[in-house]
């Protein structure tokens, strides 16, 4: 994915479309003060483009910083943690990553390993032989 142009603002679905985030993802971030973001006269949020390639470029040493030396599954989705639910010894952990919603269930000693909350960036690895939805007659 290529840097925007310098001027000018975009809307807030092509500011996430354009970082591989969702809008719901983009909305925390500003909340958080992570990100700036100002509102038209009608009340839709916009970024400056400059702001995008800020966190485009963030995200890109991000990823440079963490290299993976060796992995064996090659479905891999970066994405941002939307919500965690916790009950006795398991968890479940919902991702959103780019256009997809993950969901994983994984132990509660592993979700305070990993310090998972609603915001975290994460990569979801699927490793799969197959997938099989059934409906019984």
């Amino acid at each position: 994915m290529s840097d925007l142009p310098t001027n000018d603002r975009v809307r807030i679905g092509e500011a996430a479309e354009a970082l591989g985030v969702s809008t719901d993802t983009l909305r925390r971030w500003i909340a958080a003060g992570r990100v700036t973001a100002d509102r038209t006269e009608g009340g839709q949020r916009t970024l400056s483009r400059g702001e995008v390639n800020r966190l485009l470029a963030e995200r890109r040493k991000a990823g440079a910083d963490r290299p993976i030396v060796a992995q064996s599954a090659r479905n891999r989705f970066p994405g941002v943690v939307t919500e965690v639910k916790v009950d006795g010894v398991a968890a479940t952990v919902e991702v959103q990553a780019g256009p997809h919603r993950l969901l994983s269930l994984l132990t509660r000693e592993a979700v305070d390993e990993l310090g998972l909350a609603p915001g975290s960036e994460v990569v979801c690895v699927v490793k799969a032989t197959s997938v099989i939805v059934e409906v019984p007659s």
